[in-house]
């Protein structure tokens, strides 16, 4: 190989050395002050203009898109780090009387407290959630602070799809907002400022019992990958509960552009690649009545701890399940790593990567005003994509895994055990084995690929939070009253 200044024949060979770039340049935008900052190479801005360049950036995001109505509840989903409070900076900054173009709004916070399946102690728990308290004060925003172990507490109702009016009563986006600024007109300040709900705090005490159950729904999963994927169900199911309780029709999330790369790649490991659309798009509209936007998505992180950095964005480290682990504790883990190594040589990486995200689109069916649930998965809440043909790779692996797992025949040619003899021991509810919990082999029919790897990780399918077994229990005691009809009707169909 080619050596530094290696002599070939006498010749010298000298490496031109490329200029680094240095911070004695002028600002790209106003060509006046010193820059402060370069966020990539040919991008220096000055301390103003990087401030504009921000917080315009998120406002073109809204505006391009146009999904927040005026006077709409918006559900800021808050984790603490430094993403999520820049983007609570920012709508706190478009909602205050000095912004030229304000917010129109109605903003509100949730915070889930995952130290139970994180193994925080109680101190810990209380100390951050001390300093995020302060953080939502001071913005004046009514915010809800919730343990994960509320999920132990959910209704069923949380994994039915919700409807969205599409009537023509629904307003456009133009409508309005010339509706807003009549009501608008016709406000005082003393209205104005009374218009701002009251701080509500959900801190309910940590039940021993919840506890218990979170910790050992968390011990009964085998591997990183899968803790990670089902705290990230279970945290996504109590945003959900805590929007609908509260009539929040949108929930901002605070994901950023390397956030995204690394979740469209660690998804498609994760066999999630039917709905990357919605785990990565600008909006979410898989639950229906309640959309998740992200906003912060076209942020570097570089960006985000710039701004955080120069303007003193108030943000809490939080430890989380990957904390100090390795690069192959998970495949999220491994994914970061490869892609944040990758973009320390190749700077366009995390761009290339979020622009093929940007041109990916989940193909609807056409859905009716009252959504099955059985066409979603029990857990997401996506479109199930196990429904193939059966001609298809994915159907064979199926098939080889059901031929794996058949019990060979007995050869004396008796028939197996019952649970219990027919008319005997058996309760008003049918016989005893209708009523026991569902297994793995039960959930995979109601779940998409991808979740089913991760209850196949689970030792224990019992752990499941109350609300999700008494789902299945539902989908299932549905699905086998719809073939018994179905049965029926083709008896009488050879009886005619």
């Amino acid at each position: 190989m080619c050596q530094v200044e290696e002599d070939y024949n006498g010749l010298e060979c000298n490496q031109e050395k490329i200029p680094l770039p240095t911070l004695n340049r002028k600002c790209v935008k106003c060509k006046e002050g010193t820059a402060a900052l370069i966020i990539r190479v040919n991008d220096a801005f000055c301390r103003s203009c990087f401030k504009e360049y921000f917080i315009h950036k998120f406002r073109a995001m809204l505006g391009k898109n146009r999904i927040i109505f005026p006077q709409e509840k918006v559900l800021l989903a808050v984790s603490g780090g430094a993403a999520s409070c820049s983007m609570l900076s920012q709508v706190q900054e478009g909602l205050s009387r000095e912004a030229p173009k304000k917010l129109r709004f109605v903003p509100g916070i949730v915070y889930i407290d995952d130290g139970g399946a994180c193994g925080r102690s109680a101190e810990e728990r209380q100390s951050s959630n001390a300093q995020l308290k302060s953080i939502f004060t001071e913005t004046g925003f009514p915010y809800f602070i919730v343990p994960l172990e509320q999920v132990f507490g959910l209704p069923t109702s949380v994994l039915a799809p919700g409807t969205s009016d599409p009537e023509p009563s629904n307003p456009s986006y133009k409508q309005a907002v010339d509706q807003y600024i009549k009501e608008n007109q016709t406000l005082t300040e003393e209205n104005a400022s009374s218009a701002v709900a009251q701080l509500s705090i959900e801190d309910s005490a940590h039940s021993p019992e919840r506890r218990l159950a979170l910790v050992r729904l968390f011990s009964s999963l085998k591997t990183l990958t899968a803790k990670e994927d089902m705290l990230q169900t279970l945290r996504q199911h109590l945003i959900l509960h805590v929007a609908r309780e509260n009539s929040y029709s949108k929930v901002m999330m605070g994901d950023s552009c390397s956030r995204l790369a690394v979740k469209l790649l660690s998804n498609i490991a994760l066999g999630r690649g039917a709905a990357l659309a919605s785990d990565t798009g600008f909006s979410d509209p898989r639950y229906g009545d309640v959309v998740i936007v992200r906003p912060m998505r076209d942020y570097s992180s570089k960006e985000i701890a710039f701004y955080s950095r120069m303007f003193n964005v108030p943000s809490v480290f939080i430890s989380g399940l990957d904390t100090k682990s390795h690069d192959k504790a998970s495949i999220q883990r491994l994914t970061e790593s490869f892609v944040t190594n990758l973009q320390s040589d190749f700077p366009s990486t995390v761009s290339t990567i979020y622009r093929t995200s940007e041109k990916l689109h989940t193909v609807m069916p056409p859905q009716s005003r009252a959504p099955e649930p059985a066409s979603k998965c029990l857990l997401c809440l996506c479109t199930l994509d196990t429904k193939v043909d059966k001609a298809s790779a994915f159907h064979a692996t199926l098939v080889s895994e059901q031929l794996s797992q058949t019990k060979p025949q007995d050869p004396s040619g008796d028939e197996p055990e019952r649970c219990c003899t027919e008319g005997q021991g058996c309760g008003p509810g049918g016989c005893c084995s209708s009523n026991r919990l569902p297994s793995h082999q039960d959930l995979k029919t109601l779940l998409c690929y991808s979740c089913r790897l991760t209850i196949k990780d689970m030792a224990e399918t019992d752990a499941l939070p109350p609300y999700i077994i008494t789902e299945a229990e539902k989908r299932q005691k549905r699905s086998r009253m719809k073939m018994e009809i179905s049965e029926y009707l083709l008896e009488d169909e050879d009886v005619d």
